[in-house]
């Protein structure tokens, strides 16, 4: 099987092209294929598959074998992907996925190579029940919620997969690795949970660090940058457009008040081609 290695801010994916349907064993694949010591390590399993709907179909397996609804790093993946290998002539396309139905892209192309990728997330969901968390509540704004002793707050956003952001003093030093896990499967998230912790720096800038459902803790995560600018929208923290700083790299998030569609802006990279050796 034939794959490429490719990465949004870090953010890393084995590709793989001309499928027409997600095979069966998609699940062991993913597995296999993103181990970082047995295989050639990643953070998920992309397939780009045919569909009815928009120009190419997403599907994403976590590296432990389960499936995301969306992603936003692997989207902007997927649209270099197409473009640079020539599967599209356009520089506006249309990505379908599981979670978040047909997101249109737009590509910022130079010299024939897509340096730069906006994608439409579409509107945020914020019912708790719908994110979905147990909170019957519209929205879920600075919620308690206590895990091994400790209390913290978070507001509750789903951009197609589910979201609590929590603010903490310092992103960047703060042990995620110890909470993140314990709030991924905290009993008010029945479907588990992506986990942002956010510091805001200023009206326009925030860092944030993210443990990931199913893939544990990533350089970056679109969907969560776009959550967490939401997040900060309501809790009047930051502007409605602003950068999100994550462990790989920035990007530019958006929620525009016009349509209500929350914007995100950001690179991709590729890294090499291989083929995976069956036995």
């Amino acid at each position: 099987m034939k794959f490429t290695k490719m990465h949004g801010l870090g953010n890393d994916f084995v590709v793989v092209y001309g499928e027409q349907v997600l095979p069966a064993q998609a699940p062991e694949l993913a597995i296999a294929l993103c181990d970082r010591h047995f295989g050639v390590g990643a953070d998920g399993l992309v397939y780009i598959l045919p569909s009815e709907r928009a120009d190419f179909m997403m599907r994403i397996m976590n590296s432990d074998g389960t499936e995301a609804e969306q992603c936003g790093n692997a989207i902007r993946c997927v649209a270099k992907y197409v473009y640079d290998y020539g599967y599209a002539t356009s520089e506006q396309l249309t990505i379908e996925t599981i979670g978040a139905g047909v997101q249109p892209v737009q590509l910022n192309v130079e010299n024939g190579k897509v340096m730069s990728v906006r994608v439409d997330m579409g509107l945020p969901i914020l019912a708790g029940l719908q994110v979905p968390t147990t909170v019957d509540a519209n929205p879920v704004i600075n919620h308690p919620i206590e895990v091994d002793g400790r209390e913290f707050r978070f507001t509750a956003v789903s951009m197609g997969n589910p979201h609590c952001v929590i603010y903490v003093d310092d992103a960047k030093t703060f042990d995620f690795h110890t909470w993140g896990p314990k709030l991924e499967t905290h009993p008010l998230f029945p479907r588990k949970i992506n986990v942002e912790f956010v510091s805001i720096r200023s009206r326009d800038f925030a860092d944030m660090r993210v443990w990931e459902r199913g893939a544990g803790p990533t350089l970056a995560c679109g969907t969560g940058a776009c959550a967490t600018l939401v997040a900060s929208v309501l809790n009047g923290l930051t502007d409605r457009e602003a950068i999100i700083s994550l462990a790989g790299g920035d990007l530019t998030i958006e929620w525009n008040e016009a349509d209500d569609h929350v914007y995100m802006t950001g690179p991709a990279t590729v890294v090499f081609e291989g083929q995976w050796l069956t036995s």
